[in-house]
C-alpha cells in the first residue's frame, strides 16, 4: 500500500461527516465528543477510555484526555436527540421485509465490586449465574444491507430504582421501534418470548411476528387443545428449502404449516410453521402471518433463520471491542458508552453497502487481517480494515477536524465573496 495518506483522510472524513449528521441537534462540544468517541472506538477497538484516549493522540496530558471523556460520558444528556438522528439515517433501509431480531443478552462483570446497581444475571455462555447486567437489544436485517444494524440497546438492572420486570423492559424496546419505524417489518423472537403477554401485544398492535415456541405449549388445533409437539408430528414437511448456514454449509429443510389458535387468545387466528432439518426435533414457529402459498411460508422461515446473524453481531460487539471490559462505574456512563458503540458499529454497517463498491471499501477489506472467511458477515473485515489504516496516521481526529472545517469555511467565504 503506497498511499495510506489518501485513505486515512477519506476514512476520517467519513467518520466526521457521519458524526456531524447524527449530531445536528447537539452543541459543537457535544458533536466533537461524539466524533472523538466514534473515531477512538473504531481505531482502538476497545471501550476502555484509556485506549480511546490513545487513539486520539492529543497534544495534552493523557490523563486530561481520559478525564474529559469520562466527564462527558456522565454529562451527556441528549440521548434522544442522538438516537433520533441516527435512526433517521437508517430509516431509508427499513421496509415491510425488514426483520427486527429481538434478543435478551447479558454483560458479565464477575470481578467488579463498585459498579452501580450491579445485578445477578444468567451468563448465557456458561449457563451460570454471575454478577452483571441484563440487556435487551434489537437489530434490523434488511434486504439491501448484508449486516445487521442495531436499532435499540438498553442495559438495565433489577436493582435500580424504577425497575418493574424484564418483560416491561422488552416491551419498552418494542414500543421504541414502533415509535421510530411504525408497523414496518417482521419481529423475530426466540423461545424466551413464547408467552401470552407477547402474543397479545403483537396481535393487539397489529404487528407481524415470528416466535419460536416451546415444546410444552398447548395449542387449539381443529377445535381441540393439543400439545404443540403432537401437532408437529402430523406434518412431515410439504415444502423443501435449501439455504447456506453460518458455517457456509448447504442445509436442506422441510417445512409445513397449520392454522392454530392459542387457548388464551381464542379470537386470534395464528399459524404454526413446522421446520425439520435443523436437529433431531422440529423447530416450531408461531406467527400471525397467514401463509396461503409457498412464498409466504418461506418469508416466515427466512425471518427466523436469519436470527443467527444477530447472535453473531452480539458476539462481534462483545469480543471485537472488548465491551464487557469497560471500567466506567455509573449506569449512565455505561449506557452512554453502549449507545455510542452501537452507533459506531451502525456506521460500519452503512459503510459496508455492497451495492456501492468504491476503492476505499475495497482497500478497507483488503488490508484487514482476517484469516478465516466469515460468510455474509463482514463486520470483522471492515473493523480490522479501519483499524489497520487509521493506525498509520500520525495524528488523531482533532487535527483533521480543525484543518477540514477551516478549509470548508474558506470555501464558503470564497463563494460568498464571488460577484453575482
Amino acid at each position: 500500500m503506497s498511499n495510506y495518506t489518501k485513505f486515512i483522510y477519506q476514512l476520517k472524513r467519513k467518520v466526521s461527516n457521519f458524526s456531524k449528521s447524527i449530531s445536528k441537534n447537539l452543541s459543537k462540544p457535544k458533536t466533537k465528543f461524539i466524533t472523538q468517541m466514534i473515531y477512538g472506538l473504531l481505531k482502538g477497538q476497545s471501550v476502555l477510555l484509556s485506549n480511546i484516549a490513545r487513539s486520539l493522540k492529543e497534544d495534552i496530558l493523557f490523563k486530561k484526555t481520559v478525564e474529559r471523556l469520562s466527564r462527558n460520558l456522565e454529562n451527556f444528556n441528549q440521548q434522544e436527540e442522538l438516537i433520533t438522528d441516527y435512526l433517521n439515517k437508517i430509516k431509508p433501509h427499513i421496509d415491510d421485509n425488514t426483520v427486527f431480531c429481538c434478543d435478551k443478552s447479558d454483560i458479565v462483570k464477575p470481578y467488579s465490586k463498585e459498579l452501580e446497581a450491579l445485578d445477578r444475571v444468567r451468563d448465557g455462555s456458561k449457563g451460570e449465574t454471575e454478577k452483571g447486567y441484563d440487556t435487551f437489544e434489537i437489530a434490523a436485517l434488511t434486504d439491501n444491507k448484508e449486516l445487521p444494524i442495531e436499532v435499540y440497546s438498553h442495559i438495565y438492572s433489577s436493582l435500580e430504582s424504577g425497575f418493574k420486570s424484564r418483560n416491561i423492559e422488552a416491551l419498552k424496546g418494542l414500543n421504541f421501534i414502533e415509535k421510530h419505524f411504525g408497523k414496518k417489518g417482521i419481529y423475530a423472537l426466540d423461545r424466551g418470548y413464547d408467552a401470552n403477554l407477547y402474543y397479545k401485544y403483537f396481535t393487539d398492535s397489529n404487528k407481524d411476528f415470528v416466535i419460536r415456541a416451546k415444546s410444552n405449549r398447548n395449542l387449539i388445533y381443529k377445535g381441540r387443545s393439543i400439545n404443540i409437539k403432537k401437532i408437529a408430528d402430523l406434518y412431515k414437511g410439504k415444502y423443501v428449502y435449501c439455504y447456506t448456514n453460518q458455517d457456509n454449509k448447504e442445509r436442506k429443510l422441510k417445512f409445513s404449516y397449520a392454522p392454530i389458535k392459542l387457548p388464551a387468545l381464542k379470537d386470534k387466528n395464528l399459524t404454526l410453521v413446522i421446520v425439520r432439518g435443523l436437529g433431531n426435533n422440529p423447530m416450531m414457529l408461531i406467527t400471525n402471518l397467514r401463509p396461503k402459498a409457498k412464498k409466504l411460508t418461506l418469508t416466515i422461515l427466512k425471518a427466523y433463520i436469519k436470527r443467527w446473524r444477530i447472535e453473531e453481531y452480539f458476539r462481534f460487539k462483545k469480543q471485537k471491542f472488548d465491551f464487557e471490559n469497560f471500567r466506567v462505574r455509573s449506569l449512565k456512563r455505561i449506557r452512554n458508552l453502549d449507545l455510542i458503540l452501537s452507533i459506531a458499529i451502525g456506521f460500519l454497517a452503512l459503510f459496508s453497502n455492497k451495492k456501492k463498491q468504491t476503492e476505499l471499501k475495497i482497500i478497507v477489506k483488503k488490508v484487514s487481517d482476517r484469516i478465516f472467511n466469515l460468510p455474509d458477515f463482514d463486520y470483522y473485515a471492515i473493523a480490522d480494515g479501519f483499524k489497520a489504516i487509521l493506525e498509520k496516521s500520525y495524528t488523531g481526529i482533532n487535527s483533521f477536524l480543525k484543518s477540514y472545517y477551516q478549509k470548508q469555511r474558506s470555501q464558503n467565504n470564497l463563494q460568498l465573496s464571488l460577484p453575482l
